[in-house]
């Protein structure tokens, strides 16, 4: 698997000889797609209002999964490419562990909730390819191997089966029994 991801990420990274302009707009990508990503999240809340409550569970979530990438990648303490000599960091970036990428679990939890849900399918599928491009991006500029990004939507999927899980049994659990509560405060 290391030789896989080492040979990915020579494939995908600038390395010591970059294409300057392709550096420029891949740093760009990889600082700014995460906010690209909270503003789409923000405006469907405004354009949608009955999925508010579904967005306020994938912000919810999207947290979880900054935690816990954060902590693992803490607990592993995996260098980063840079770190390695294997490439410069194109962009600012501390020398901590970088398995799994924070970024790719935090973009890929919402991008999978919001394909769970039908109103919020279109999202879903451009801050899925939002995650897409911002990793291969964090590849490019070399804070990330490609096995990274792939951590990351691991841990972004469990998050995500377990959302839907949870909502599984409250709406099998607790939804019958909150009906006639309802009921009777009409």
């Amino acid at each position: 698997m290391k030789a896989l991801d080492l040979f990915l990420f020579h494939w995908m990274a600038a390395g010591f000889e970059p294409r300057p302009w392709l550096v420029v707009v891949a740093g760009a990508i990889a600082v700014g797609g995460p906010w690209l990503c909270a503003a789409l999240l923000g405006w469907m809340a405004w354009r949608q209002p009955p999925q508010r409550s579904h967005l306020a569970a994938v912000v919810g979530f999207a947290a979880l999964a900054a935690v816990l990438a954060h902590s693992i990648a803490a607990a592993l303490n995996l260098p980063r490419p840079f770190m390695l000599g294997l490439s410069p960091a194109y962009i600012a970036h501390g020398a901590r562990g970088s398995l799994p990428s924070a970024h790719a679990a935090v973009m890929f939890t919402a991008a999978l909730m919001c394909l769970a849900r039908p109103a919020l399918r279109s999202a879903g599928a451009a801050v899925f390819a939002m995650a897409v491009l911002t990793g291969w991006a964090r590849v490019h500029v070399g804070v990330h191997f490609p096995g990274d990004i792939l951590a990351g939507l691991l841990l972004a999927a469990a998050l995500a089966g377990l959302f839907l899980g949870l909502q599984h049994l409250v709406r099998r659990h607790m939804a019958p029994k909150m009906r006639p509560l309802r009921s009777a405060a009409s």
